[in-house]
């Protein structure tokens, strides 16, 4: 079920969107698209990150 996965909230600036993107395969980063322009967003994991749940992409 798709609520049960780790995600991240992305505020899309490029055309004004939130979405939620979702934890890959491999575990190792948040990956997503912009729903409009196809953007892409990917969010590396890794020690030193952040606890900040929702962001802006560019």
């Amino acid at each position: 079920m798709e609520k049960d996965k780790k995600f991240l909230g992305i505020m899309f600036e490029c055309c004004n969107i939130y979405r939620r993107i979702y934890i890959n395969k491999g575990g190792n980063a948040y990956e997503g698209r912009c729903p409009k322009c196809f953007a892409v967003v990917k969010v590396c994991i890794g020690s030193g990150g952040s606890n900040n749940r929702i962001f802006r992409a560019r």
